[in-house]
This record gives structure tokens, C-alpha cells and sequence, in this order.
């Protein structure tokens, strides 16, 4: 009988995690499989006790349940994830204790290490201050990064900024509002765009143009569908050089997938399934 691993979320038809875990179970010659489940946020602690008493194998969560899974009793998270006040990953226990984890921070250090980002000292402006902001944050803050949150609504981008600042990081941390965007990144050496702004199906829009970057800046795009977005572009344009949200979108992945088996994935073969489920 197959373990059941699987995503939860409201929407949650354009998930890219089924194909990715599937491709990697196959691969590994596990008798596993993966599926995507709508579920609202008020009924988020029943399907998980359910999933649980199911005997599923281990869970992801997106919009809207990663802030709201951390409010629920039966989930023991884990200090980052506490920290951060959002669940992404949860590994049922086989003493039946329910874990809960958060790799988005891990997946974008992961990312920018890619492109051969030293993310100690970097100066990084990271915008957006919802969950993934927040993640990311704490994650690099840890790392010793000095960031500089930027957000629409300024309020949210200084309360942020507190709330990792409170937590005695290494790196520094300030929020911001978006007025003044081309001199912060003319001091930056990294832009991290968190935000919705350039998804599908609104991809003619930006966080930033190719007037306002510069050829020394690593611009990192979370946003992953489109493939390239407006924010990339306007990198490429200016001469920056560019990360995809694909990579933070695997490199989470596969740190869940760790953490519910304990076995290394194949991480090229998943970065080259979710590149083939986007260019189709």
C-alpha cells in the first residue's frame, strides 16, 4: 500500500509540488505518492488529525494555512518556525507527535548560494512582508545578512523589522515604505521580491524597473510562474544577474522531503520537472 505524502492549501490546483514529489519518489524507487488537497482554513486541524490517523507520511502547507496551522494545538513547531509564526512542513511522528517546520528560509539560502550569493554582510532589500517575507527574513537575518524590509504599507514592513530584531539575529534589520526604492538598491548588492506583484495572471507588473537596478545587484524573484517575470526582465535589462523562484520553489521541497524520509533527494530531477510542468 502507497504512503500518502500531500500539499494543503485554498487555492491549491496550481501547485507544482505533486509532480515534483512524485518525480522524486519514482525516481528513488519509493512506494510513495503525492497529491494536492483543497482545504479551508477553518477545517485545516481536522484534515491534518485525519491525515495523521491515515497514516500519511508528512505534509506541506501554502496560502492561506502556513500562518494559521501555528495556532493550532496539535502541532508542535519547531523554535524557527515558531519564530517565524508560519508552518510550511509537517512530519507526523511515530509517537504521534505532529512537527512542524518552515523551509522557505532554507530554500531561498539555498538559492542565492547558487548564484554564488555570500549572504554574511550582503546588503539584501527584501520586499514584501507577508509569510514568505517573514521566512526569508529570519532565515538570512540568522545568517548575518543586513536587510532592509521594504513594503506598500510601511507599518508592516517596521513591525516586521521588530520582530526579527527581537529575536538578537547577527544581521541588522529595518523597515521600510517604497518611496526612495533606486537609492536603497544602489547601496544593495541583493533585491528579493516576496511579493505577489508580476504572478500570473498579472504579469506586466514590477517591484522595480530596469532604471532603478544596477548590473552589480543579484535580483531574486520568488514568484515562479511565469518562469521569467517582468522583475526578471528588467534585471536582465539592466544588467543584473538573476534567480529564479523555481529554485527556492525545489530547494524548500526538497528539505521537506528530508525531513519526512530521511533520504537525500534528487534535486536536478525536480528542478527539471517543475521547469517542464511550466514551459508546457
Amino acid at each position: 500500500m502507497k504512503q500518502v505524502f500531500g500539499v494543503f492549501g485554498d487555492p491549491i490546483g496550481h501547485s507544482l509540488s505533486p509532480a515534483m514529489h512524485n518525480a522524486a519518489f519514482s525516481a528513488l524507487g519509493m512506494d510513495c505518492i503525492y497529491h494536492a488537497f483543497r482545504v479551508k482554513p477553518e477545517k485545516l486541524g481536522r484534515a491534518i488529525l485525519g491525515a495523521e490517523a491515515m497514516g500519511f507520511g508528512g505534509l506541506n502547507l501554502t496560502v492561506p494555512l502556513k500562518e494559521a496551522a501555528l495556532k493550532l494545538g496539535c502541532i508542535k513547531p519547531d523554535p524557527l518556525a515558531e519564530r517565524i509564526g508560519a508552518v510550511n512542513t509537517i512530519v507526523f511522528g511515530e509517537t504521534g507527535e505532529i512537527r512542524g517546520y518552515n523551509t522557505d528560509g532554507l530554500g531561498a539560502k539555498q538559492a542565492l548560494q547558487d548564484v554564488a550569493v555570500e549572504i554574511k554582510g550582503s546588503k539584501i532589500v527584501l520586499a514584501g512582508a507577508g509569510g514568505a517575507a517573514r521566512a526569508i527574513a529570519f532565515q538570512l537575518a540568522a545568517d548575518g545578512a543586513e536587510i532592509i524590509i521594504i513594503n506598500r504599507t510601511e507599518e508592516r514592513a517596521i513591525e516586521l523589522a521588530k520582530d526579527i530584531s527581537a529575536a538578537a539575529l547577527p544581521g541588522k534589520v529595518e523597515g521600510k515604505g517604497l518611496s526612495g526604492l533606486k537609492d536603497l538598491l544602489e547601496n544593495a548588492s541583493v533585491l528579493i521580491n516576496t511579493t505577489t506583484l508580476g504572478m500570473h495572471p498579472n504579469t506586466d507588473t514590477a517591484i522595480a524597473t530596469a532604471e532603478e537596478l544596477h548590473p552589480g545587484l543579484t535580483v531574486f524573484d520568488i514568484v515562479y510562474n511565469p518562469l521569467e517575470t517582468r522583475l526578471l526582465r528588467e534585471a536582465k535589462a539592466s544588467g543584473a544577474k538573476t534567480v529564479s523562484g523555481v529554485l527556492m520553489l525545489v530547494y524548500q521541497g526538497a528539505e521537506a522531503f528530508r525531513l519526512w524520509t530521511g533520504i537525500e533527494p534528487p534535486v536536478e530531477l525536480m528542478k527539471k520537472t517543475v521547469l517542464e510542468a511550466l514551459q508546457a
